[in-house]
């Protein structure tokens, strides 16, 4: 139920904040509101959020500052609430913990399937490890899907929450195209942006950290203007 689902919304902007408590506490969730970053990482600390919403351009700190220091000690889900519209921000963002993007302004409903998305997501998560599924296996690569681990050649690879997904996927379909679009559908929701971008970055990412060459993928290849596709097992 919603009621037991706590979000904290860390946000500077006096109607931006309201409107999204009000949008929340309609849906039943408990809503912590913080105006600064300080506050918000003292408030995450203490109240155990399920969820954070986050704005960027806090008065205090910024809020890329914000995820890095949340990531040091918690997983739970963050979607970026910002105006900032280029991609190198968005970008850094997801690099740097956060596990989706909304750019300002966003309606009701978007904001909404993002949240939903994401608390989806991190009870999947939370929940794997009482699958039973055999690991993957090919050219070295080993991705163990209980334990939630991802090994070249015996060596651990780590990989975002995002990341993870992403490749489980893939190689849950190990052999098979997945379209762009079911992949971000999957990830980030049927709200997600049309384009790309953030598929590719986290893409890029993946293969940075498992490809022996990302220049010339062996575990992961493109189909280009379709999909991606997963080595099959040895």
């Amino acid at each position: 139920m919603n009621q037991m689902i706590k979000i904290l919304v860390i946000e500077d902007e006096k109607n931006i904040r309201n409107f999204i408590a009000s949008v929340l506490t309609a849906q039943k969730y408990q809503v912590i509101l913080a105006v600064t970053g300080r506050e918000g990482l003292s408030l995450a600390a203490s109240r155990c959020p399920d969820l954070i919403l986050l704005d960027l351009g806090l008065p205090d700190m910024d809020g890329l500052s914000v995820i890095d220091r949340l990531r040091e000690w918690t997983s739970v889900p963050i979607i970026v609430i910002s105006a900032r519209i280029q991609e190198e921000d968005k970008v850094q963002a997801l690099d740097q913990g956060a596990d989706d993007y909304i750019t300002k302004p966003f309606g009701n409903s978007e904001l909404l399937a993002r949240i939903r998305t994401a608390l989806r997501h991190s009870s999947q998560m939370q929940t794997d490890v009482l699958l039973s599924n055999r690991p993957y296996h090919s050219g070295g690569l080993t991705i163990d899907f209980e334990k939630h681990l991802v090994l070249r050649d015996g060596a651990e690879i780590h990989l975002t929450q995002n990341e993870f997904r992403i490749v489980s996927l893939l190689a849950r379909n190990c052999g098979k195209v997945l379209l762009y679009d079911r992949l971000i559908e999957h990830i980030w929701g049927p709200y997600s942006e049309n384009d790309n971008t953030i598929l590719r970055v986290h893409m890029a990412n993946i293969r940075r950290k498992i490809e022996p060459n990302p220049a010339e993928p062996i575990y992961i290849f493109t189909e280009i203007g379709v999909g991606y596709r997963m080595a099959e097992e040895d």
